[in-house]
């Protein structure tokens, strides 16, 4: 199997380093090109066109997902593409349309659902050992900010960070959001307010069928990577991101034994790659998609509403947002 892979950062990098274990032939490509051939030299891969490829793995910035999707339609490539689709609503129904027409395979990137915990939360909650779900609560905390450049393009919080949430909500429920509201504050670097966006966040969403939802974020979180999530039902509780290496300490002296996870790359490593895993059953024509363009903007959704009510102060019907 050949792979093609566009877009060698952080996480491109890291794709590139699982999938060199994984197919026969990887070929690479970067807008540095002398990036990309260090890269290939390395991992005993190729550069070239990563669309003359049995799959391609889009790891660009946001702004090229789109562009890169749509040329994966073009080509009738099965493609892997990092959350989201694309920056907006307007461009993600045009995408997601595009795909339909191509009927070609595409999977996007929310690696929460392949962890173990959030699965294990899953399967527990559909199994009915919770009962009746009442209350979910959520937390993303980074331990330090962004750079300016990256929040100036970023589209906010709950577009860029918070979408996560709101995919790994959808996922584990089997519910869509039915109202928003959110709140937003700045009490770090000045060049969140610069970009119209905040720094710590919270929100209060109700469900389609009652149950209530808190969220909550900061890019201070200062004690280390935090992602939990919490299912609270009739009959019992599952607790998400409560491991070795959370970073919390018990008022009452528990704590967990680890380090606290230091970032969101390390924390959810093997979930990055059993994702990988996934895309190319797919691409091989073994699975349907575990997560669909259609599936990114129910996210992208909830996430617009959340900005719409933090931004005006009222609560958001996700209905006024959906096109």
């Amino acid at each position: 199997m050949r792979v093609g892979l566009l877009g060698l950062g952080r996480i491109g990098m890291f794709h590139a380093t699982t999938l060199s274990t994984l197919v026969d032939e990887l070929v690479v490509s970067d807008v540095d090109t002398a990036r990309a051939e260090e890269v290939a030299r390395r991992l005993g891969a190729r550069t070239g066109d990563p669309f003359d490829a049995d799959a391609v793995v889009l790891a660009t910035p946001t702004s090229a997902h789109a562009e890169g999707l749509l040329r994966a339609c073009e080509r009738g490539v099965p493609a892997f593409c990092e959350k989201p689709a694309a920056p907006t609503v307007k461009e993600t129904l045009r995408v997601a349309e595009a795909v339909e027409r191509a009927g070609i395979g595409v999977h996007i990137g929310f690696q929460r659902r392949f962890d173990a915990g959030y699965q294990a939360a899953r399967e527990a909650l559909l199994a009915g050992e919770l009962g009746e779900l009442h209350r979910v609560h959520m937390l993303t905390g980074d331990p330090a900010p962004p750079p300016a450049e990256y929040v100036a393009q970023s589209g906010g919080i709950f577009r860029d960070c918070h979408i996560h949430d709101f995919d790994i909500l959808r996922w584990v429920t089997g519910r869509e959001a039915d109202t928003v509201q959110a709140v937003g504050a700045n009490r770090g670097e000045p060049y969140f307010a610069a970009a119209g966006d905040v720094d710590t966040s919270a929100a209060l969403i109700v469900m389609d069928d009652g149950t209530l939802v808190t969220l909550q974020g900061s890019r201070y979180n200062g004690a280390g990577y935090d992602v939990r999530m919490e299912l609270a039902g009739t009959l019992g509780t599952r607790a998400v991101g409560l491991g070795d290496r959370a970073p919390l300490r018990s008022a009452e002296g528990l704590s967990p034994d680890g380090p606290p996870w230091p970032d969101f790359q390390t924390r959810f490593e093997a979930a990055y790659v059993a994702e990988m895993g996934a895309f190319l059953s797919m691409a091989r024509g073994e699975s349907e998609s575990p997560c669909t363009v259609r599936d990114a903007l129910a996210a992208l959704y909830l996430a617009e509403a959340a900005d719409l009510a933090r931004r005006e102060g009222r609560p958001v019907r996700v209905l006024e947002v959906a096109k």
